[in-house]
């Protein structure tokens, strides 16, 4: 793996400190920050039951979030999903996320769009997603390497899947071929070199897990 350079996860020009997530009023989310944004179904029901309900929410993520974080990593499973990304700093002309919304606005349109999606698609009532939905700040990038071996490995831990390379619905495949993608492998190449290497480690070769394993 390539020598990893110093990197700025904080906010820049700020000295703000790593926000723990809290299930009610959570810290918004603020530009130039890298975060692990993570959320699962209201009491823990399958937000993702066939192949085209996967396929539709890409598509109103790139739709909604694109505009406003770069993402790094992303991966979906039937009752939660994981995302890796950065809000950008520069979010004017992008309408009702400039001036008075937050950026968090469009993940509540984003969600908003997809549970309308499901309701109708399945005849069901109410909300598809917890609330609010979980945020953590990437303080280091040690911590965001363990999320990068984390977030890809999850199918596997969960019984899903024997080989979490196989899972279809994580960003795995674009990070490590070639394929287009919104993803910024080339960003994450830059910091960390060989991402198969990376991610293919074994998550017990990294210390303090234990902000990582009650996240879902």
């Amino acid at each position: 793996m390539a020598k990893q350079t110093d990197l700025t996860f904080q906010p820049r020009g700020q000295a703000s400190q790593p926000v723990k997530p809290v299930r009610s009023d959570p810290a918004p989310l603020q530009a130039g920050v890298i975060y692990h944004i993570y959320n699962r179904g209201v009491n823990r029901e399958t937000i993702f039951r066939e192949k085209r309900n996967y396929e539709y929410f890409i598509n109103l993520y790139v739709r909604h979030i694109q505009p406003m974080a770069d993402t790094f990593a992303f991966c979906l499973l039937p009752n939660h999903f994981h995302l890796l990304i950065e809000v950008r700093q520069n979010l004017t002309g992008l309408g009702d996320l400039s001036g008075s919304k937050p950026p968090s606005q469009a993940f509540s349109n984003l969600f908003n769009a997809y549970a309308k999606a499901i309701n109708k698609a399945y005849e069901r009532t109410g909300p598809v997603f917890e609330r609010p939905f979980k945020r953590i700040p990437v303080k280091d990038s040690q911590y965001f390497m363990r999320l990068l071996v984390y977030v890809h490995q999850n199918p596997q831990r969960h019984g899903l899947i024997d080989d979490f390379r196989d899972w279809p619905y994580s960003s795995y495949g674009v990070l490590t071929g070639n394929q287009p993608t919104f993803v910024k492998r080339d960003v994450v190449r830059e910091w960390f070199g060989d991402v198969k290497e990376l991610i293919n480690q074994d998550l017990t070769g990294f210390k303090n897990l234990s902000g990582l394993e009650g996240e879902e």
